[in-house]
């Protein structure tokens, strides 16, 4: 059986790094809502282990979140971490007050007491805090087993029960030793076991697979990219020709990259394949359309209406399958974290809709998918081409779209990768593209003014996608991308590079 550890969701955006930090160690780890039923932990042998994230309300808040209090009787170690320490404190009767002193940022904690948590680590550790409140009385039965200067119980814990709770945050790179504190969790405290690899990943999905759809016919949402095509791929082995495959170009795609899906999929799946030319369908629905979350719904909306008319053809077609990954599902919002953006596959599905979803991803972070597909032997031109959104360029394109501002994009898009492979970086660069903001600014042009269109470059730098940084590009290469770009794209004669981070920015510009 594969081990689960469960990780508590109490609106952190960023505890989907505890997460990916379990599973780098080999044992599975999901993210759960923090309203999950204790039925539903006791009926799941599968996990070893619980962490309580972190989150920004205050335990004394209105409203903030909670758990069932019972789950300390389970016998399931439990970690708590920031919030998640305030509250396991509260609840099992200690005391939670506002610090006086706020602490933000990397800071040192003096381990008093040695423990399973903190094997082979030194007595000082620096780490990374980020809280307002913090615990001032512990429950009974709990130790003090770290300190800081501005944070007593940086660290404790009831040895007997399992139970322990951190301040500090073990998920982010700022805490050096993070991952071997979450390590001595996983190990020495709940006896978990690295089995979770993407051979039993295949494996168990397969199985779910074939039990959930059964002799029912599967339609798969098809965009070419990694993620619908690894979809493809996997539930192809399960039910084989019991999935169509079906790809609909809406117009917004890259220079020439509808044709190269459809080549691709002849050539290396073996599956019932139809494509759609809907671009004026998609075209006419955006006409006009500045906010870019009803771009998203708009999208969303007309590729299911599309996918439930061709499965009127398809006799007993019960399933839509869509390449729904983990980072699609937390970034459109969680019952405690907010809405970043949502994603057409994921925000802009509509609710009377009549076929029944199966997302065999929506567990997976990027990098795992990129896994998965080596797994099952996809070719590299699949695997490791770079993320593209489903609704293409028309969140590239700063509010109304038309067919000469998707040209634009396009025309330039193709230049900078042109340039980019050339370099060699599209092998570094987790993803780069072009933006058209709807900027108009003064140029001189052959001795003559000329008032024309702004082009963005974004490139970044990333592991999953959660968080990215901008892409360190040479001055070289920019300089013969922005070159190209003005003399070869009619209407362009300015070219800017985006230096932001994700975050405070997202990778995508909408």
């Amino acid at each position: 059986m594969v081990n689960k550890i469960l990780v508590v969701d109490f609106g952190s955006q960023y505890n989907q790094l505890i997460v990916r930090r379990i599973r780098e160690l080999g044992v599975y780890s999901e993210l759960v809502p923090h309203t999950i039923s204790l039925d539903q932990i006791k009926n799941d042998p599968a996990i070893k282990g619980i962490i309580f994230s972190g989150g920004p309300n205050s335990v004394y808040a209105h409203n903030a979140p909670k758990i069932d209090s019972q789950i300390y009787q389970l016998a399931i170690p439990i970690l708590g971490i920031c919030y998640g320490m305030q509250l396991m404190a509260k609840q099992l009767g200690g005391k939670v007050s506002n610090a006086k002193h706020h602490e933000y940022g990397r800071t040192n904690v003096n381990i008093c007491e040695s423990n399973p948590l903190n094997s082979k680590l030194a007595k000082i550790q620096q780490v990374w805090m980020s809280h307002g409140d913090k615990v001032t009385q512990i429950p009974k039965g709990f130790k003090l087993l770290a300190t800081s200067a501005k944070c007593h119980y940086a660290m404790i814990g009831d040895v007997n029960r399992n139970l322990y709770g951190i301040q500090f945050h073990p998920e982010v790179n700022h805490t050096i030793n993070g991952k071997h504190f979450l390590a001595n969790f996983v190990f020495n405290v709940c006896r978990a076991t690295n089995n979770w690899t993407m051979n039993s990943f295949v494996n168990q999905q397969i199985n779910f697979i074939k039990q959930k759809v059964g002799n029912e016919k599967v339609l798969c949402a098809l965009s070419g990219g990694v993620d619908s095509s690894v979809t493809a791929a996997l539930i192809a082995k399960a039910i084989n020709k019991n999935l169509t495959c079906l790809f609909v170009d809406h117009g917004m795609l890259r220079l020439g990259e509808a044709d190269r899906v459809t080549k691709t999929f002849k050539d290396h799946f073996h599956v019932n394949f139809i494509r759609v030319n809907a671009a004026n369908i998609f075209l006419k629905k955006l006409s006009n359309v500045i906010d870019p979350e009803s771009k998203r719904k708009i999208i969303g909306k007309t590729f299911i209406q599309i996918f439930e008319r061709y499965a009127k053809k398809i006799k007993n077609l019960k399933w839509l399958a869509q390449g729904t990954l983990y980072t699609d599902v937390i970034e459109s919002g969680t019952t405690t974290a907010q809405t970043i953006k949502s994603h057409h596959n994921v925000g802009g599905l509509p609710k009377n809709m009549k076929l029944k979803l199966l997302e065999p991803l929506n567990k997976l972070f990027k990098d795992e998918v990129r896994a998965l597909g080596k797994t099952l032997k996809l070719p590299d031109n699949i695997v490791y081409q770079q993320p593209f959104p489903g609704p293409g360029i028309a969140i590239r394109i700063i509010g109304s779209i038309n067919k000469q501002k998707i040209h634009l994009v396009q025309a330039t898009d193709a230049i900078l990768r042109q340039e980019f492979a050339k370099a060699h970086l599209d092998k570094s660069i987790w993803q780069y593209f072009t933006v058209l903001p709807g900027i108009k600014t003064v140029g001189v042009k052959g001795d003559q003014r000329s008032y024309e269109q702004l082009i963005a470059i974004r490139a970044v730098t990333s592991q999953d996608g959660m968080t990215a940084d901008y892409a360190k590009i040479p001055y070289a290469i920019l300089d013969l991308v922005a070159n190209r770009i003005v003399n070869e794209i009619p209407g362009i004669n300015r070219v800017v590079y985006d230096i932001s981070s994700k975050p405070p920015g997202t990778i995508e510009w909408e």
